[in-house]
């Protein structure tokens, strides 16, 4: 399918203004830019919203706790941000946060998680785990049922959501009931097809992919550890049921649906939908572009599936 017209039209405004790749940029700048870029979401209303911060081994982890209306308990989504391990926070997570606990009617906890390279592999997935027990242990006083927590993330959030399902099982932490992995970064390799058909001109870029990587996880010989690269483990079995999100025009979108298949020959529930015509980022984005509402929607409607 041709790229969405939305999307054309964004990426031709990027090349005329004739921006670096995140992989030109130094991590301090690409945050900044990547904060720049963000279009606040402030319309979209949730009943509270407070930020908190949970103390861990590797430091203080900020989280952020979206409630939605009504008496709950509610059922809860950990949200694990995207931006390569490298860039990103609670702010440029607030849309999609905003949104699935408005759509999803459950409490969203945003995790702004330790980035690279400050501190590389496995520090963020620590973070992510840690919170997640975190939430687990203190559900009541949140309003929240501990027996309804799923977690989640796109890019390289959904690369921390499927290494903290992997977490839980092998070490006895909370029984978590979905997976929601949006275009995830699955495999370290970067050898897919989707990484050749999709190098440049999406957004996300083979180049800036591998600058992630370099600064995550710059010891390549840890990159096959099941942690860095689910795909990788030799064991998917016994891990909760999981919504795979890939876009057409993404570099990941290969590594994402081998990913699925992958759970699903391990005798994993798996549903996994390719969004044609749509790029990387897409939803995020989409309380700003209708490109990427259909995949919020479907997301949103697994994890109310998921919570019942």
């Amino acid at each position: 399918m041709p790229l969405h017209p939305e999307f054309e039209a964004m990426l031709a405004q990027i090349a005329e203004a004739g921006r670096p790749g995140f992989n030109e940029m130094s991590p301090t700048e690409a945050r900044d830019f990547y904060s720049a870029m963000r279009v606040p979401a402030d319309h979209i209303l949730v009943h509270e919203i407070e930020d908190r911060t949970i103390s861990s081994a590797g430091g203080d982890i900020p989280i952020r706790i979206y409630t939605p209306e009504g008496s709950g308990p509610f059922p809860v989504f950990m949200n694990f941000h995207g931006g390569g391990w490298v860039i990103g926070d609670l702010e440029s997570a607030d849309a999609q946060c905003r949104q699935i606990c408005s759509l999803a009617d459950c409490i969203v906890v945003s995790v702004d998680y330790r980035l690279a390279p400050e501190h590389v592999f496995p520090a963020a997935a620590d973070d992510c785990y840690t919170a997640t027990c975190w939430v687990a242990e203190h559900a009541e006083s949140l309003n929240a049922d501990a027996k309804r927590i799923a977690i989640g993330g796109d890019s390289a959030g959904g690369n921390l959501a499927a290494v903290v399902a992997l977490k839980a099982r092998d070490e006895n932490g909370p029984e978590l009931v979905f997976q929601l992995l949006v275009y995830p970064v699955t495999d370290a390799r970067c050898d897919s097809q989707s990484y050749s058909d999709n190098a440049d001109g999406y957004m996300l870029t083979r180049d800036s992919m591998l600058w992630f990587w370099d600064h995550y996880c710059p010891a390549t010989m840890q990159r096959s550890h099941a942690y860095a690269s689910p795909a990788l483990a030799t064991d998917l079995s016994n891990l909760p049921p999981a919504f795979v999100l890939t876009a057409e025009y993404d570099p990941l979108r290969d590594e994402g649906e081998a990913y699925a298949v992958l759970l699903e020959k391990a005798g994993v529930e798996v549903d996994c939908k390719r969004y044609p015509g749509l790029i990387h980022g897409f939803f995020s984005l989409c309380h700003v572009l209708t490109a990427g509402q259909d995949g919020m929607q479907d997301a949103c409607n697994a994890l109310k599936k998921a919570f019942s």
